[in-house]
């Protein structure tokens, strides 16, 4: 289904925020396979992109079973952000482009991309790159933005994101200087929905299908994007799907599916990548560091995957 079809559609939506280190492509054909609606690539600088950076471009490429598929780009100049649009029109495989308005991490700070746009003095200069991109581009563009920098500004920057064209909106419910303290607010994202028309998908401390659901009601949002409370859990996509909890069998048949696409995308070093993985799907299980210490010191893909097996 395309994009416009997916927003269209009377179902609630469930996307893949993006997460550095984290939604790289095994993880996300995963979360593809087992109920997610939209995957998001890990967020990309359009300079990169303008320059032709070869690692960028590998990040880039989705899965065959990614579609629709975004690209997420951060853009602090509208003469790269031009050319980096320029060159994702030309991949038929991205369906979308993505803005991030809210990256709240120090070197985007300073970079004067991602959440730091949200600035009041930064206002103009926002303005500019989004209609920049937007006109520059063949695919649907839509934005992923916080509430504001240190201010909540989000009822304002949604219209006036709406108003340049852009197409559906992320909101993360907290501030960039909050980073991620404190709780989401989801008074503001019920607000953002109902001042404008386009669909806005609520993201923020969504952990489970329950919070989700309660999210979606109080809200009134086309969706939920989940991010980091992915992490350790994507089958959280299918509990979305059967409106309910996982079997201990799917959570393996799931882990099983990750490792694998890992080791097709990384070769035998996505089993060193896979551990941070691991130590997030071991959390809970018997005798969880002793299977940690185990895979802390196995190269061989076999060995591991024979461990997954006994374990989960």
């Amino acid at each position: 289904m395309n994009i416009s079809n997916l927003l269209k559609s009377s179902n609630s939506l469930f996307f893949l925020a993006p997460l550095a280190g984290y939604t790289d492509l095994p993880f996300r054909s995963v979360v593809k396979k087992f109920g997610c609606d939209l995957t998001f690539s890990e967020m990309i600088n359009v300079n990169a992109i303008a320059f032709n950076n070869e690692k960028t471009k590998k990040m880039m490429i989705k899965s065959p079973i990614e579609t629709p598929y975004a690209i997420q780009i951060a853009a602090n100049n509208i003469e790269n952000a031009i050319k980096a649009v320029e060159i994702i029109n030309e991949i038929d495989e991205i369906d979308a482009i993505d803005i991030n308005l809210g990256c709240p991490v120090n070197k985007a700070r300073r970079s004067g991309f991602g959440g730091v746009l949200l600035k009041d003095e930064n206002k103009e200069l926002l303005k500019e790159i989004v209609k920049a991109i937007i006109k520059t581009s063949k695919k649907i563009v839509s934005a992923k933005m916080r509430l504001g920098f240190d201010e909540i500004v989000a009822v304002d920057r949604a219209k006036m994101l709406e108003d340049l064209g852009v197409k559906f909106l992320t909101i993360h419910g907290r501030t960039v200087k909050q980073m991620y303290k404190g709780k989401a607010n989801y008074e503001e994202i019920k607000k953002v929905v109902n001042a404008v028309n386009i669909p806005v998908i609520a993201n923020g401390d969504i952990t489970d299908y329950q919070k989700a659901k309660y999210v979606l009601e109080f809200t009134g949002a086309k969706g939920v994007a989940i991010g980091r409370g992915a992490i350790g859990r994507p089958w959280i996509f299918l509990e979305m799907k059967q409106s309910g909890v996982i079997t201990p069998e799917q959570k393996k048949e799931i882990i099983l599916e990750h490792f694998n696409q890992m080791i097709n995308w990384y070769g035998d070093y996505g089993v060193i990548l896979f551990r941070k993985h691991l130590h997030q799907y071991s959390k809970g299980i018997p005798k969880a560091s002793e299977f940690r210490t185990k895979i802390n010191e196995e190269t061989n893909p076999e060995v591991v995957r024979n461990l997954i097996e006994e374990y989960f």
